[in-house]
This record gives structure tokens, sequence and C-alpha cells, in this order.
């Protein structure tokens, strides 16, 4: 069984034209574990690997519960993310959109969140004791953000300011970009992506990722919710 460094709980579309296109477009695709080709879209004010530089390692991804160190070995959390997913019921949202989220580019579902809201809380909270503490040098780098009280309480308490009250469901698909620059580079992403996003959009499968020595994460199980 290969080593992985750090797990975590994603989203990760079924295989099929979304995953597809999404793994081409970052360059690789987290199920194969392989690298994969960009796609060759005229327009980008900037090559596609230098766009996707930053999210590529993670493969194309939705956060439910950040990368840890785990505590205990592979089987007992597999375990317990089986009977996490065999509790909680899927969840729907209204469609996925294009947007700027700060410098990055990411999909983000429409309408009413908060059910993923709390569904995404819950595998934070069941999942926790598999979670090695930060260290104070990990604690340091996440303060540097400027984080406000609220978010300073989840490092503290979860390891990662953006869960909680502070979490925001996203599919990041750049590094940062200056502001014009991501405005050009939705104009040719967002007409390849309309006729693939699915409709409505739906969490219905936790994944589980692992992070390789190389830093590039693997998808390794897919729990469908069943709850």
């Amino acid at each position: 069984m290969p080593e992985f460094t750090r797990y975590a709980v994603y989203y990760a579309p079924d295989p099929g034209l979304f995953a597809a296109f999404c793994a081409s477009w970052l360059g690789w695709d987290a199920t194969a574990g392989t690298q994969v080709p960009h796609p060759d879209l005229p327009g980008l004010p900037l090559p596609v690997e230098e766009i996707t530089r930053t999210p590529r390692k993670y493969g194309f991804h939705g956060t439910l519960k950040p990368p840890f160190v785990p505590t205990r070995g592979r089987p007992a959390l597999e375990a317990d993310l089986a009977a996490l997913a065999a509790r909680l019921a899927p969840v729907e949202t209204g469609p996925l959109e294009l947007e700027r989220i700060g410098s990055f580019l990411a999909l983000t579902p429409t309408g009413d969140t908060s059910t993923l809201a709390e569904t995404a809380a819950e595998i934070v909270r069941g999942l926790d004791a598999h979670r090695t503490p930060a260290t104070e040098a990990e604690l340091a780098r996440r303060r540097k953000a400027r984080l406000s009280p609220a978010q300073e309480a989840n490092l503290v308490q979860w390891g990662y300011p953006y869960v909680m009250e502070a979490f925001q469901f996203h599919l990041t698909l750049s590094g940062r970009l200056p502001h014009g620059m991501a405005e050009e580079v939705a104009k040719v992403l967002e007409p390849q992506l309309a006729p693939l996003l699915p409709q409505p959009f739906a969490l219905t499968s936790l994944c589980l990722f692992g992070e390789a020595i190389d830093g590039r994460f693997h998808l390794l199980h897919r729990y469908r919710l069943t709850g």
C-alpha cells in the first residue's frame, strides 16, 4: 500500500465529462493518479499550466475536511468515514457557477447551501480524532492571513480556520490571478464548463484523498451517502 503523508475528505465528481474536463484543466487526474494533457483553449492570457499550477497537486475537488496528518492508521480512518457516510444523507443545492473568490477562480454552488455547510461541519467533527494537532509552525503560517476571531478559534480547535461558520464550499480552478486576468480566464473557461455542470449540484459521496510523498493527492475511495 502506498505511503500517504496526509489525508483529506473531499467532494469529487463521479466519472464523466465534467470530471474529465476539470482533471484536464488542472493537469492532474486524482482518480487515475496520472498527469493529463491540458485542453487547448485559445484566448487565455497565460498558459493553462501557469494558471492551474497551485491547485494542480490536489486534483479537482471541493474540501469537506481539510488535509490532516493522521493519528491512527488508515483502516481506522476508513472505518469511521464509512460509518459517517452511512449516517449522512445526500445534499442538493442550486447549480454551480464560476466566480472569483478573492484572487482565484472557483465553482461555487448557488441557492441554499446551509445543509451542505452542516454536512461539512459533521465531517470535520466526526473525524477530528484522526487529526494530529497543528504544530506551532503551522499555526503561525495560517495566522499570516489576518484571521478573524472566529477563524482563529477554528484554527485552534479544528486545525484550519475556514470550517464551521467560516466554511465556503468551492471547487478551485486557478491559483492567484490579478483581477483583470481572472476575468479574462473566466470568459474563456465559462463556455467550456457551462454544458458540463451538474444540474442541480449534488453531494452524493465522500471521497478519501491521500497526499503522496511527492505532494500529489490521490482519490483512494468513494463512500456513498446513504443516511
